[in-house]
């Protein structure tokens, strides 16, 4: 524990320096990077939960890459690790998985209207939503947000 920077900390709010607030999250961050030096990780890859929640968000564009099917594992090993140690972390999962799973509903819907030619265009348009959605879902999430996906049909609640 750095006692010298508490004690800095401290003078700071009894000056007026620092407000009340900013004064408890300075203190946080002393308390949790002296819990981390003494051998305590992060349950969440070393990471922010911020962080984490915005990765799993992200992560349903490595579907775009050529490796079948992970985009759709990634975001759900992710949740699976962590929905036990964060109720934000578990509530972002189902919102994730509801999404995706909705996604493909109406993909397995355009691909039969494919047959009309209006399928083609809906695929398109499915794969523009999807990419813009989990941009602005991990943009939302590194900002503390909890982002509520369009179209979703919600299946875990």
């Amino acid at each position: 524990m750095n006692y010298e920077d508490l004690k800095i900390l401290d003078e700071l709010r009894k000056n007026g320096t620092i407000t009340e607030e900013e004064y408890q999250r300075e203190k946080d961050k002393i308390f949790s990077r002296t819990g981390n030096q003494s051998g305590n990780s992060s349950p969440f890859l070393g990471m922010s939960e911020d962080s984490y929640v915005a990765l799993m968000h992200i992560s349903q564009l490595a579907g775009y890459i050529p490796v079948p099917g992970l985009g759709f594992i990634a975001p759900i090993v992710l949740w699976l690790m962590n929905k036990d140690n964060s109720a934000r972390v578990d509530a972002n999962g189902k919102e994730i998985v509801n999404f995706m799973i909705s996604m493909i509903i109406y993909a397995v819907i355009s691909g039969v209207l494919c047959i009309i030619l209006i399928g083609f265009v809906l695929l398109g348009l499915i794969a523009v939503l999807q990419i813009a959605c989990a941009i602005l879902a991990a943009i939302n999430a590194s900002n503390g947000g909890n982002y509520v996906y369009p179209l979703t049909i919600r299946f875990l609640k």
